[in-house]
């Protein structure tokens, strides 16, 4: 008994990939050999036992098309090939990382420029960069020294990055991102 319920709440999974073979429910498919011709619109069975007469398979490679269009290759080939396809466009892929900056309306003029080489030096390497400045007590009060010092910030990046986001107040900090040019 618990077997039985066990499989049937089992989650049933999709065939990954093209239809193949006798997963094809076309009843006609336009036909492209092994060497690459086209055979033309052929019936699915025929087409298949054209597939298996050369120790192949028929593989639907556009299930869209009017007649679908159907290649004769070898499965496990097709498959490799599309792996090798993703892994390659997934190394040219250049994920971009968000490095953030503290700092407060009260920075000192040596920390605040060690602060800005560091953030160009992440816009130059193609990451953004997220300025926070964060109030504490009284501060809040002056929040024009956070205002005039995003101003500041603004004009040294202007040279090695574009404003994402304008700055602007959530909760005691001011926020601002900004992204490679």
């Amino acid at each position: 008994m618990a077997d039985h319920k066990k499989n049937y709440f089992q989650r049933r999974t999709k065939d990954k990939g093209p239809r193949a073979n006798n997963r094809i429910y076309s009843p006609e498919v336009q036909v492209i050999s092994s060497a690459g011709e086209n055979l033309g619109i052929l019936n699915t069975n025929e087409a298949i036992s054209i597939a298996r007469e050369e120790g192949l398979d028929l593989i639907e490679i556009s299930p869209n098309a009017k007649p679908p269009v159907c290649k004769i290759m070898d499965m496990g080939k097709f498959k490799y090939d599309a792996q090798k396809k993703a892994n390659k466009a997934k190394k040219k892929q250049k994920k971009i990382d968000l490095k953030e900056i503290k700092l407060r309306p009260v920075t000192e003029v040596h920390d605040y420029s060690f602060k800005i080489k560091n953030a160009q030096k992440f816009l130059t390497k193609g990451d953004k960069v997220k300025f926070t400045i964060r109030f504490k007590g009284r501060e809040l009060q002056h929040t024009h020294l956070g205002n005039e010092l995003m101003e500041k910030i603004k004009t040294d990046m202007s040279s090695v990055g574009k404003i994402e986001l304008q700055p602007k107040f959530d909760g005691k900090q001011m926020i601002m991102v900004i992204q490679p040019l």
